[in-house]
């Protein structure tokens, strides 16, 4: 079975995803979407020799519930940032996130979750990917948001990505 899918999880993916894109439930779409998910990830398998360790199961729908209702909540906070605080009562910050994360798939995902959620930004991974460098659109306590990220996401992915 792993000779047919080397990835199986990037060909469940790539399927739903095909099937969203084609916005229909038809034979065809089902049939082409299918070879897709099979194709692809053999063709790029000997890119990825070490695959990332992933946990699907309830840390990951955990992880996953979280960072939707956090964008949700982002975006509201974002908005009253723009519509009632004047430019020079933003506090914006730099924020150099430590990372107990080792490996490469889960500081991406980590980086993208930071992303995705209105106001803050990653921007770059130290050389050694020890550090996280993210801004933050206003942030009355750098050290307290640092820990809420390490808290809320890192402790999460380290469980996801184990």
């Amino acid at each position: 079975m792993r000779k047919l899918l080397p990835h199986p999880g990037l060909s469940a993916l790539l399927l739903v995803i095909w099937l969203l894109m084609a916005n229909t439930l038809s034979v065809g779409a089902l049939v082409l979407g299918a070879v897709f998910a099979v194709v692809l990830p053999r063709f790029t398998a000997p890119f990825w020799p070490d695959r990332p360790k992933v946990r699907f199961g309830r840390d990951l729908l955990v992880y996953t519930a979280i960072v939707l209702f956090d964008i949700v909540v982002a975006n509201f906070q974002v908005a009253a940032v723009i519509l009632f605080r004047r430019n020079r009562d933003l506090r914006a910050r730099w924020l150099v996130i430590p990372l107990e994360l080792d490996t490469p798939e889960a500081i991406t995902v980590l980086a993208g979750t930071i992303s995705l959620t209105p106001g803050t930004v990653s921007s770059d991974v130290s050389a050694d990917g020890r550090f996280l460098l993210v801004h933050a659109l206003d942030v009355p306590d750098p050290e307290a948001e640092i820990a809420r990220i390490k808290q809320r996401y890192e402790a999460r992915l380290q469980r996801v990505f184990a």
